[in-house]
């Protein structure tokens, strides 16, 4: 934004100060001036002290005295305002300096500002939280952006590679091929599809409504049974009520996501998925938990970082598109929830979600947690 030339706020400061000491300073001459005029003055002569009338003798006595007192006044206010304006205003130089350190991409900049705690300190450590959040969130999105390109580009890859086979090859069976290439190009349609309700869900472009985890619980189990029974799996499904606001597709599709996922990633036979829902004073709870691997809480914090599958995951033939967790997060986060994903010692990893509640309790009591 163009804005005109004006004065700096160390000048005003300056003359702020320098005018209201001379304002104190004229109010002091005045109220001695007429306590003197009052008191009358006193002059000593041949005959001893005599009380004389004011007048001549206090413009004459007083009042040079009173306009060097004020010229005095001016000056030290002058000097003196302006050294305490600059050693006030000097954390503000470094916060611009900062701000525009960050304005010409540098992000990793901190202001620091030593000393106790006030209005400037204040301002420089909010100033500090914005630029580290700020960072990180263009650090991820630098990676998100990277991943995507890399994983949008394999089966543009894979297709690409398949065709040149076949038009070298023209007796390849083209069945084969077909089927291939389709395989290839529903990956990378679900890719798409995921990346497009990523961007609409952080944008919290939905219309909340009221929604009961349970059932929402009950129908993602309902549709994911098929294959559960391919791989083995049994699904518990219990809980109370749990009444939520949102978006009943969004919340349909973070439950779908979980299940899938403690499916998929589970025990190579005999495995369990257990899927609860909860009420707490004033929030909702749906927990998914699941047989498997021993995981360890650093690799567990990875999970929802896109395209993030675990070393033993990512090859594995339902390794899906890599943003399940992601879009599951994204979409708790939109219904100003929370995700904890906490491994079992047993094996496996239990997932939580916790969202406001759609009618709070404030004396309820938690339930299937």
């Amino acid at each position: 934004m163009d804005r005109r030339p004006g004065v700096s706020v160390r000048l005003k400061l300056t003359l702020s100060y320098a005018g209201f000491l001379m304002l104190a300073g004229a109010f002091l001459l005045v109220a001695v001036g007429v306590f003197l005029l009052r008191q009358g003055w006193w002059q000593t002569n041949e005959t001893g002290a005599v009380r004389v009338t004011p007048g001549t003798l206090f413009v004459r006595d007083f009042a040079p005295t009173a306009a060097a007192v004020l010229a005095f006044l001016l000056v030290f206010g002058l000097l003196g305002g302006w050294i305490l304006a600059g050693r006030m205003l000097a954390p503000l130089d470094r916060i611009t300096h900062a701000t525009r350190t960050a304005a010409a991409g540098s992000l990793s900049h901190r202001i620091r500002l030593p000393g106790r705690k006030d209005e400037f300190r204040e301002l420089a450590d909010a100033f500090d939280m914005m630029l580290a959040q700020l960072e990180a969130h263009v650090a991820e999105q630098r990676r998100f952006a990277a991943n995507a390109s890399h994983e949008l580009r394999t089966p543009l890859a894979i297709s690409k590679t398949l065709l040149d086979v076949a038009r070298t090859d023209p007796h390849h069976d083209t069945g084969e091929l077909v089927d291939r290439l389709r395989a290839v190009n529903t990956r990378a349609i679900d890719l798409t599809e995921a990346l497009l309700l990523l961007s609409r869900t952080s944008q919290r472009s939905f219309t909340p409504e009221p929604v009961d985890l349970s059932l929402l619980a009950e129908e993602a189990t309902e549709t994911l049974l098929p294959l559960a029974e391919d791989h083995g799996v049994i699904i518990e499904t219990r809980g109370d009520i749990a009444p939520a606001l949102g978006s009943p597709a969004l919340l349909l599709q973070l439950t779908t996501n979980l299940v899938q996922n403690a499916i998929v990633h589970n025990l190579p036979e005999h495995g369990t998925v257990r899927v609860r829902t909860g009420v707490r004073p004033r929030t909702v709870v749906l927990t998914v938990e699941n047989t498997g691997e021993r995981l360890t809480p650093q690799l567990v914090s990875t999970l929802t970082e896109p395209f993030l599958r675990g070393t033993e995951r990512v090859h594995s033939a339902h390794a899906g598109v890599g943003l399940g967790l992601a879009i599951v997060k994204t979409i708790a986060q939109a219904h100003d929830g929370t995700l904890t994903l906490v491994p079992r010692s047993s094996g496996g990893i239990r997932v939580t979600v916790e969202l406001p509640a759609a009618f709070p309790h404030v004396d309820g009591a938690a339930s299937g947690n």
